[in-house]
């Protein structure tokens, strides 16, 4: 039962990311721009985050009490600007291609942190990694249509950004997985987050909460993207991964592609065609595949 908890608030931490790139998508056709969109949804989530954090520690200090901090506070901090250069990125690439294809874009961190920690800690990549990277590789000409649309139909700016923010999301899980253990979740992840505002700020001043510009669009779509991509992931996935393992997590985890296309398709009303989808199954399918194999390994 324990086990079922917890793949249910891994799979719902994973479909709550999946929904951020459609009101990113909506949040722009209010008007809103990127510093604006990124630095709201940092700033309402680390403001929620530290709130979540002191009232339970005012209320169950016990739960602290275990967590004896050995590591500086201050790698946490410069670790969150990782998070927020995917949501610069990520954010940048959904205002110039469409969501179902910026979310296929992001997925390729599957063989961008292959890569990233071959070069820098040598750690050779298995045969399954390599079958896994030529099929997401062959699915991504897939699921982007340039196949069947061809280069030009692409905004090559955009699948840039996208890219990027693979990239970043790469950096973010290795370095998640090495900085700031010995810390409380909830902690860890507001110090995260604090550094993730404080890189935002300096790259997007946040002008619009002192002149007035500050309107009800700020705060819905603050409160809704501060909650579904910087609040509520990491609190189920720091409830439900210890539950689940990390291969089932894994597995669990890439629901995030199917619901964002989905979100795309139906709310959007993204045009998504029966290649593309394909592309998109056979990306989750290695995901799935991926992590099971992992598993059985061990």
């Amino acid at each position: 039962m324990e086990k079922l908890k917890g793949a249910l608030a891994v799979f719902l931490g994973a479909s709550s990311f999946g929904i951020l790139s459609t009101f990113v998508k909506k949040a722009y056709g209010k008007g809103l721009t990127l510093g604006e969109v990124t630095g709201i949804q940092v700033l309402f989530g680390m403001l929620i985050l530290w709130l979540i954090y002191i009232t339970i520690k005012l209320f169950s200090a016990k739960s602290f009490q275990s967590s004896k901090k050995k590591s500086s506070w201050v790698k946490i901090l410069i670790s969150g600007t990782s998070t927020g250069l995917v949501s610069v990125f990520y954010y940048k690439c959904v205002q110039l291609v469409p969501a179902s294809l910026a979310i296929v874009l992001l997925m390729q961190y599957i063989w961008i942190g292959v890569l990233i920690e071959f070069i820098f800690f040598k750690t050779k990549p298995s045969r399954n990694n390599l079958i896994g990277i030529g099929i997401v590789l062959i699915a991504t000409l897939l699921a982007t249509g340039l196949i069947e649309k061809g280069l030009q139909q692409l905004n090559l700016t955009g699948v840039l950004f996208g890219l990027l923010a693979a990239t970043a999301y790469s950096v973010f899980m290795i370095v998640n997985g090495r900085v700031g253990n010995d810390y409380h979740p909830i902690q860890k992840s507001a110090i995260m987050v604090t550094g993730s505002c404080i890189l935002i700020f300096t790259l997007f001043p946040p002008n619009y909460l002192f002149n007035g510009q500050f309107d009800d669009n700020f705060f819905y779509f603050g409160l809704i993207l501060s909650l579904f991509g910087t609040v509520i992931p990491p609190l189920l996935f720091a409830y439900g991964l210890p539950k689940t393992g990390f291969s089932l997590g894994g597995i669990l985890s890439s629901a995030e592609l199917p619901v964002a296309t989905c979100m795309s398709f139906f709310i959007l009303h993204e045009s998504v065609s029966t290649v593309q989808w394909i592309g998109v199954l056979l990306i989750l399918g290695t995901v799935i595949w991926l992590n099971a194999a992992k598993s059985s390994s061990h």
